[in-house]
């Protein structure tokens, strides 16, 4: 009875020691190393099972060309981050939209938009947005609440437009085509976008102390400035964007390749526009080392724990438990989804990547949707529907990392209870646009089925 209880066991383990304060990728390993001791002495696995765990870490990750992706992506975001320009991009866009009923933050959400497509690191994005904007919106009379709202929430929106490292980890997780993913990604992170936007500019309208505007119009000299700001800030992201997504889109470059374009590109971006020298060379390789590090450490323990798992014969025992239930397969569907928004109030994405999709995704591969959405489909709305969900776990508290990132970063000028506050309209649109994908699979698929079929 214990050996067959070994799955549930490993996960309440790895659970509580989550909550304990101990690092993940570090729980993951000892929770793997200490189940492989309890699996040897109950004779569920042989000493010959170890090497291949050896082997299964090493063929995963270590020689995955896929994976050369993520340094790639990190240190691009590093250091598009270096290059300044988003502070021409917001200059250009808040003094455009400055007669939009909440014109700063307009600007503020559409400069994440553009940075989310550049960079995709969303500690970089969050803290730039925050230096940038923050102390600007607050000075212009806006409320606290919607200001730092609309900083976290356009600052998360990497995590879903491509070219994003969660999806590059989700596609090798599931074995799925990674351009596939980013295409199927990109209307859901746009459709969002728009709601952000929707959201303020209504809001602002409506109750016109939340964002004070200015009705004066542009004069000629501003005029002639806005247009080489907008310049200086909208084409060189725009011409990296277009390396990256176009060299996938043209089928030129595979997603890893288009990854060390991107790396490429914005270096040259940074060299041309000279802010990068050796020091702030040293310090973006460094920053990106810590970054990597973190990430493939917990590749590692994760690895292990999903491949005892699965040796247990944890996967079978959920897919039974699924099959026992009798909540059909919207109701699992919905299970599951709850479950992952649930887990975002306490852990990072990558924490919840790693361990819950591996276990999740062959319960939805099995699920029968009567048609909602085609079968070779499922795999990837369901990523797509995890890749929305868990941009939710970046916002809620009482662990949500942007909402770290952005209270670091602004100090006293704004209290926690206040950024609390703020994002509670934001989660919402999340879970909107969530529940727009599930009703609407075509919103996510359609783009990729016309690219690749």
């Amino acid at each position: 009875m214990l050996a067959e209880m070994l799955p549930v066991l490993m996960f309440v383990c790895l659970v509580l020691f989550i909550f304990s304060g101990l690092p993940v990728a570090a729980v993951l390993g000892g929770v793997s190393l200490v189940f492989a001791g309890i699996g040897l002495a109950l004779g569920e696995i042989r000493f010959a099972h170890l090497p291949l765990l050896v082997n299964r870490i090493f063929s995963g990750i270590i020689s995955n060309s896929v994976m050369v992706a993520v340094p790639m992506f990190v240190v691009m975001g590093t250091l598009m981050e270096k290059s300044g320009i988003a502070e021409d991009l917001l200059d250009g866009l808040q003094t455009l939209l400055r007669r939009v009923p909440g014109g700063l933050a307009v600007a503020v959400t559409m400069m994440g938009t553009i940075l989310a497509a550049s960079t995709g690191i969303i500690g970089a994005s969050v803290a730039m947005l925050t230096l940038l904007a923050l102390p600007m919106m607050l000075r212009s009379g806006y409320a606290p609440s919607l200001a730092t709202g609309t900083i976290a929430a356009s600052g998360t929106l990497g995590i879903l437009i491509p070219p994003s490292i969660m999806l590059v980890i989700m596609g090798d997780l599931l074995t799925v085509s990674v351009g596939k993913l980013f295409m199927a990604a990109l209307f859901p992170g746009l459709m969002l976008s728009a709601f952000y936007l929707i959201y303020i500019i209504s809001a602002s309208a409506l109750r016109p102390n939340l964002a004070p505007r200015t009705n004066e119009p542009l004069t000629r000299e501003e005029r002639r400035e806005l247009i080489g700001k907008l310049a200086a800030g909208l084409v060189p992201p725009a011409l990296l964007i277009g390396l990256v997504l176009g060299s996938i889109l043209g089928g030129f470059a595979t997603p890893t390749e288009a990854s060390g374009v991107g790396a490429l590109g914005a270096l040259a971006l940074a060299l041309f526009r000279r802010r990068l020298n050796l020091s702030g060379l040293h310090d973006v390789l460094n920053r990106s080392l810590n970054t990597v590090a973190m990430i493939f450490f917990i590749f590692v323990g994760a690895t292990a724990f999903s491949y005892l798992f699965r040796r247990f014969g944890g996967e079978h025992l959920v897919l039974s438990l699924a099959d026992a239930s009798s909540m059909g397969p919207w109701g699992v569907l919905a299970a599951l989804l709850l479950l992952i928004f649930v887990l975002g109030f306490f852990f990072d994405w990558i924490e919840i990547t790693l361990i819950i999709l591996p276990i999740f995704a062959p319960i939805v591969s099995h699920l029968d949707f009567g048609g909602h959405v085609g079968q070779g489909d499922a795999v990837y709305w369901f990523a797509i529907l995890v890749a929305i969900n868990l941009q939710t776990s970046f916002l809620t508290p009482p662990f949500g990392f942007a909402l770290f990132y952005l209270k670091g970063t602004a100090r006293s000028l704004v209290s926690l209870q206040q950024i609390y506050r703020g994002i509670i309209p934001f989660v919402l649109l999340q879970l909107l646009a969530l529940a727009v994908v599930v009703m609407w699979p075509d919103v996510a698929m359609w783009l990729p089925n016309q690219m690749f079929d």
